[in-house]
């Protein structure tokens, strides 16, 4: 009997009990819920265009056999064939060779053979640019358009409802994504998946700004937050091409859906979202913050560096497609490179930018994502991919893993340190570029063409990438200054330089050992 108290006391939900207010655990939490939804916007991206091609490019051929009068029993049967399409005469009697019945020849249609199963460059091929790219930019149209309300709730009932909430409607479109077979309900469920990666990705970053008050274990936090999403997209992409090329399009989502059920029910044990928590403070309004050029300016790289990224994820299969005869599981893939330096840049950068100045590793990833997005459509084949698409990956990293924390940073220095609208403001950017750059990409794929569409973005990217040495050392808001120089302040908050010397405003007040 004292073994199992004892195995009692040392269970799973004993630990959870008591690390419950932990910001190790709700940590856990984040990187959890956005490696699954970046799971799910990736996992579709080697499975849609090849499905959607497959659907419309399958018409049922109907075989008709030729009419013939009435004859007795015995004298010819027409076999037609299902395989070969061609039809043949047997039992023909010798008395019927006499009359001058002869066998109809075979008929075999034209067929042409294709080896390597390349699909052409006609015009329904370039067609699935067009509603590829209008799909997947569903979700974030939807997502840009709840962000604006989902901050605001935030500061009202507090981070746990809609981090749930988040959890219940991703489950709700993985579900329908497995079963959905026509376009229609394929662009529902993309379209609800917008809304519950609004709730879970503005709720989260809110949730770690707001028990992570120091700017460096911020930036730490939020990188290792990152890193799910990097997983997320790192793991996406590949699974879902492996799992629809040999088991079917059904499978990658379902096993996403028991994941996410596991995660639903951490959630409900840990965070308790029956109960609403508003904030201590009023937050500053979200025009307010919108209109903050310093914001703007980390939004835009947000935004810029994450479109490259967009609008190749719905044109690259199908360019595969086109020049490489890329198998299915090719599709997915290619993307690998980039998401694994994506993985390896936000954990590098998240401990490095603080240090050597976050505006100039988001300037440096700005002008790598641009020269390498350029470089994409030189490649020749699959192999020929690799080196840009980690270079794209890379510097992605190195831009969401400086901006992000910055968006809290510069919410702590010139405003009130309420995070849910400034986190709405950088996912609105962030899904600004998810929705442009698909739909406005494969538009632009299909009148001038794939390598053209690669030279604007990257061109854009190089030009927005000065714009970030504004944010080397940006102003303090005077009265906020006061507040956070007031000995009696009980935030913490850390400023960095250029050469990443640090200096701290406020008390010395220990609000929370790190885990």
């Amino acid at each position: 009997m004292g073994f199992f108290e004892a195995l009692r006391d040392f269970s799973l939900l004993t630990w959870l009990r008591e690390e419950r207010q932990s910001r190790r655990l709700i940590l856990i939490i984040v990187f959890i819920a956005l490696l699954l939804d970046n799971m799910l916007l990736t996992v579709v991206v080697p499975i849609i265009p090849s499905y959607l091609y497959s659907v419309d490019d399958s018409v049922p051929e109907v075989v008709t056999p030729p009419t013939s009068s009435a004859s007795p029993s015995g004298t010819f049967r027409a076999i037609v064939s299902l395989y070969d399409n061609s039809t043949r005469l047997t039992n023909l009697s010798p008395r019927d060779s006499a009359r001058g019945v002869t066998p109809i020849p075979t008929l075999t249609p034209a067929v042409t053979s294709n080896a390597s199963d390349c699909p052409k460059a006609d015009q329904q091929l370039l067609n699935e640019n067009v509603k590829v790219g209008l799909l997947f930019a569903s979700k974030a149209t939807v997502q840009l358009i709840t962000n604006p309300f989902i901050g605001p709730l935030t500061n009202r009932i507090g981070y746990q409802i809609p981090m749930f909430a988040g959890f219940c409607i991703m489950f709700l479109s993985t579900l329908m994504f497995a079963f959905s077979a026509s376009y229609a309900l394929l662009f529902l469920a993309r379209s609800l998946q917008g809304v519950g990666s609004s709730c879970s990705s503005v709720a989260g970053m809110g949730m770690l700004a707001s028990v992570y008050t120091d700017d460096e274990e911020r930036g730490n936090a939020i990188g290792i937050a990152l890193g799910g999403l990097a997983m997320g997209v790192l793991v996406g992409p590949p699974f879902g091409s492996v799992m629809y090329e040999f088991v079917g399009k059904t499978a990658p989502f379902l096993v996403l859906a028991v994941l996410a059920v596991l995660d639903g029910a951490l959630q409900l044990f840990v965070l308790q979202p029956s109960k609403v928590a508003p904030e201590s403070q009023k937050g500053t309004p979200l025009m307010t913050l919108m209109k903050d050029p310093y914001i703007l300016i980390a939004a835009g790289s947000i935004c810029f560096a994450n479109m490259a990224i967009a609008m190749l994820e719905p044109a690259l299969p199908i360019w595969m497609m086109e020049t490489m005869c890329a198998r299915k599981w090719q599709l997915g893939v290619a993307f690998l490179p980039a998401s694994i330096s994506y993985l390896i840049g936000t954990n590098i950068f998240a401990v490095l930018a603080n240090r050597i100045g976050r505006w100039l590793c988001s300037l440096i990833g700005m002008l790598l994502v641009g020269v390498s997005i350029i470089c994409v459509p030189f490649a020749k084949d699959i192999y020929g991919l690799i080196l840009p698409n980690f270079g794209v990956g890379f510097a992605i990293g190195m831009v969401d893993s400086s901006m992000m924390p910055i968006m809290g940073y510069l919410v702590d220095l010139r405003h009130v340190s309420v995070y849910g609208s400034v986190y709405a403001i950088a996912d609105v950017a962030f899904c600004l570029g998810f929705a442009f750059g698909p739909s406005a990409g494969g538009a632009v794929a299909r009148s001038i063409g794939f390598p053209w569409l690669m030279t604007i973005i990257g061109v854009v990217d190089i030009l927005f990438a000065p714009l970030c040495y504004f944010l080397r050392s940006p102003p303090a808001n005077e009265e906020k200054m006061a507040i956070l120089m007031d000995s009696n302040c009980s935030m913490r908050t850390r400023s960095y330089s250029t050469q990443g010397s640090s200096y701290q405003m406020g008390d010395d007040m220990d609000l929370d050992s790190p885990e």
